[in-house]
């Protein structure tokens, strides 16, 4: 992680998950990670099998310049990219296991930046994955930056923040394989097939 936003917020989960795979919903406290609140975001699996936001920081939704409550996940990438995005998220919900995509923010005048997008899961009440706590971050601070929105993001790279359940989530029997549509292994990297669509 490169991102001050994304190493706070993914310890503060793992403090409050302890020795569960996710941490609940509600014990959540935005008092506690108030100062990252304007790069957060929630997502939520709708009706249709989609994935939207549910809440959507200040900083997020001036990156993109509107309001992303309710607006689909997958509309942020570019291309089949939000498909490919739309499973990752799904899996995470599923599987309960913390990922980092890695991506370029372009605008329309072919302005980029470099971002970090982490999906952790959350359970409800009951114990069952319904929402995902995320943080959109970026890597520098240009002058254009929240005046210039940004038309979509390009995935450059998927990590898995789970070690010893990388292997399996990505190289486990076909039922799996959604978790990873575009990834192929070369030696010991991960790459994650993106590449802007025209």
């Amino acid at each position: 992680m490169r991102s001050k936003t994304s190493t706070q917020l993914f310890q503060y989960w793992n403090l409050i998950r302890g020795d569960r795979e996710r941490p609940r919903r509600d014990e959540i406290e935005p008092s506690a990670i108030r100062t990252l609140l304007p790069d957060l975001f929630i997502l939520e699996r709708d009706r249709f099998g989609g994935m939207k936001f549910r809440l959507a920081g200040t900083h997020v939704c001036a990156l993109f310049g509107h309001e992303l409550r309710a607006q689909q996940f997958g509309t942020l990438w570019f291309g089949s990219q939000a498909g490919r995005t739309l499973q990752v998220s799904r899996q995470v919900m599923a599987r309960h296991v913390p990922v980092m995509l890695s991506a370029t923010a372009r605008t329309e005048d072919r302005r980029e930046l470099a971002t970090e997008a982490l999906l952790l899961p959350l359970a409800s009440n009951d114990g069952h994955s319904d929402r995902i706590l995320g943080s959109l971050s970026p890597l520098s601070r240009p002058y254009w930056l929240h005046a210039t929105p940004v038309n979509g993001l390009d995935v450059t790279g998927l990590r898995v923040l789970d070690p010893d359940r990388t292997a399996a989530l990505l190289n486990g029997p076909a039922q799996d394989e959604t978790f990873s549509p575009g990834i192929r292994r070369v030696q010991h990297l991960r790459v994650f097939e993106g590449g802007r669509d025209a």
